[in-house]
């Protein structure tokens, strides 16, 4: 039989295999590792085929271009965590089979898992079972006898009669829900070991690569601690940061109440014409924490006068200010809204990065001198002139619009260093109070496979961009790694700064984003280097039922989601 030719992206060579050669066996030819930012060498995790996400154990059949890839790249991690997470779900099957692993939620340590019993409270909620570091030294410990007896993963196909029976007899009901809801006759079922699961996703070759780990007891459960993005020797390190993780257990807790922990009872509701109801409580939910926090701020009325909110890229800011400031204003306050992006030095003046580009997120970028010195005017009862900044000049422009603060004024102001203690160093902290604002999702796909929140936020801005500013979805996805990063500097090292958090998920946004984001993603060509991501968004995004327009109608104008999908009345 004759061979065929595949180009290696990796050593940007050609090599001749014979027709029906796995990826794995490629790969021990020409790439048998990569190298991460720290000069690690990494196991290859998974491969770039035309752009489109295999699993090693895919064979070639046709010409192919081939990029393997590792701990480096944004799917060899996500291929590493969900083995992980098989391995964890493996172990702890064994070791408690009348229990329930979830795997719940993302923290900035790893992902919060719990134990919980196969029966909820009288709420709703599940019960949890708390384990000792003993008994989670026991678990950590048997997964590291999988890793090292380097186990292989294995697929096989089966019917919906199939999966329904067996995962039926695990106790994952969301799963069995989630497959019922999605329509097809066949689906691949992963096996380690003799245990059987799902993943939305590849999977390693075996468990002999999944060395780099770590489980530490967080609240109720526990955090499975994966390997740190840049040094793949090194787990995450442990940041108890109780006000996010209170937030996201708050959302879980909610989500279990309103019986739609995944995404399969979510999909029900949706078939059965059921989502208005729940479109309505969750704005209803929004209201109460809204009107929470406002109720904080008027508490302090006799020493704050500021209000800086901040959070990472699409997480409704700009709404979360508006409607906090009808809040207060429903209190006797009387908001006023100060940009801070009118406070960038002028463009000369700007940092560069690394590349020689402006900097435009790092505090530097910031006029904080004069920040600092119009914010403690205006604290002591001074006008000041406010400058507007001209981003198309590159510079700040004062116009005569002046501002002083009255009796029962405060100033609202949001932006991504807000929670920065070095962008205000001279100004009495007392007269602050600060408010992080994030899309905290706690709902699942099933039990165990969580959806990202970073996932959901991108949407968000794919959607918006688009719509608002004419921006391709493809520029969205390039650009989205180095907003991360930008995050990861400036913004989530300071959450726990806040005084308030107001999460600006909501459950039933997945079906909404899904009607928007859908259309745009498949614009994308495969030749874009957007493309895998866009593939990816596209097969998490299958597995959602979208709302109708009729549907999406319902939502009210003053909706955080309105800033994203348009229709917004504040």
């Amino acid at each position: 039989m004759e061979d065929i030719r595949i180009y290696c992206g990796n050593t940007r060579t050609y090599d001749m295999v014979a027709i029906g050669t796995t990826l794995k066996e490629i790969s021990e030819r020409l790439c048998p590792a990569v190298k991460d930012k720290s000069g690690t060498e990494t196991p290859v995790m998974a491969a770039l085929v035309d752009n489109k996400l295999k699993s090693l154990d895919y064979k070639v059949i046709n010409p192919h271009n081939v990029m393997f890839v590792g701990y480096d790249h944004p799917d060899g991690r996500r291929t590493y965590i969900r083995s992980l997470c098989f391995v964890l779900q493996n172990v702890v099957r064994r070791m408690y089979p009348d229990k329930i692993l979830a795997i719940d939620y993302s923290l900035p340590s790893g992902l919060y898992c719990e134990l919980r019993e196969k029966k909820n409270l009288d709420d709703g909620r599940p019960h949890v079972l708390y384990l000792t570091d003993e008994e989670l030294g026991i678990i950590e410990q048997g997964m590291r006898d999988m890793v090292a007896a380097d186990l292989p993963f294995g697929k096989k196909m089966m019917s919906l009669e199939e999966c329904e029976k067996l995962f039926m007899a695990n106790g994952q009901t969301e799963k069995v829900s989630l497959l019922k809801t999605l329509g097809r006759y066949h689906y691949n079922v992963y096996y380690l070991d003799g245990q059987a699961d799902t993943f939305y996703g590849p999977l390693a070759s075996s468990t002999g690569v999944l060395k780099t780990f770590n489980i530490m007891g967080f609240n109720d459960g526990f955090c499975l601690q994966y390997p740190l993005e840049g040094d793949f020797s090194k787990v995450l390190p442990m940041k108890r940061q109780s006000k996010l993780a209170t937030a996201l257990k708050e959302h879980s807790d909610w989500c279990s109440v309103m019986g739609v922990r995944g995404v399969g009872k979510l999909n029900s509701m949706v078939i059965s014409g059921d989502v208005v109801d729940l479109i309505n409580l969750s704005e209803a939910l929004h209201e109460r924490k809204y009107a929470e926090i406002a109720d904080q701020i008027y508490a302090r009325r006799g020493s704050v006068k500021i209000v800086f909110i901040a959070g990472p890229s699409s997480s409704g800011k700009t709404s979360t200010s508006k409607r906090l400031a009808l809040q207060c204003r429903i209190l006797g306050l009387n908001p006023k809204v100060i940009e801070l992006d009118n406070y960038f030095v002028d463009r000369e003046m700007t940092p560069k990065d690394e590349n020689g580009e402006y900097d435009f997120e790092c505090l530097g970028a910031m006029d904080l001198k004069l920040l600092g010195q119009q914010l403690n005017e205006l604290l002591a009862g001074k006008e000041v002139e406010i400058p507007r900044f001209d981003f198309k000049e590159g510079r700040k422009f004062f116009e005569g619009n002046f501002m002083q603060l009255h009796e029962k004024d405060i100033l609202i102001m949001e932006g991504i260093h807000a929670l920065n203690p070095a962008m205000i160093p001279d100004v009495d902290s007392s007269k602050v109070f600060r408010v992080y604002a994030s899309a905290l999702t706690s709902l699942s796909i099933d039990e165990n496979n969580n959806i990202s929140t970073s996932d959901n936020r991108m949407l968000r801005r794919m959607i918006r961009d688009n719509r608002t500013r004419g921006i391709v979805p493809e520029d969205t996805i390039s650009r989205w790694q180095s907003v991360r990063r930008g995050e990861n500097r400036n913004i989530f090292p300071f959450q726990e700064n806040a005084d308030a958090v107001f999460n600006s998920a909501h459950i039933f946004e997945l079906p909404v984003l899904k009607y928007y984001a859908e259309p745009l993603l498949r614009r994308i060509s495969p030749r874009s280097p957007a493309y895998a991501e866009a593939t990816r968004m596209l097969k998490f995004l299958d597995y959602i039922v979208e709302l109708s327009p009729a549907e999406i109608a319902a939502i009210p104008p003053t909706s955080i989601l309105r800033e994203f999908i348009s229709g917004q009345s504040l």
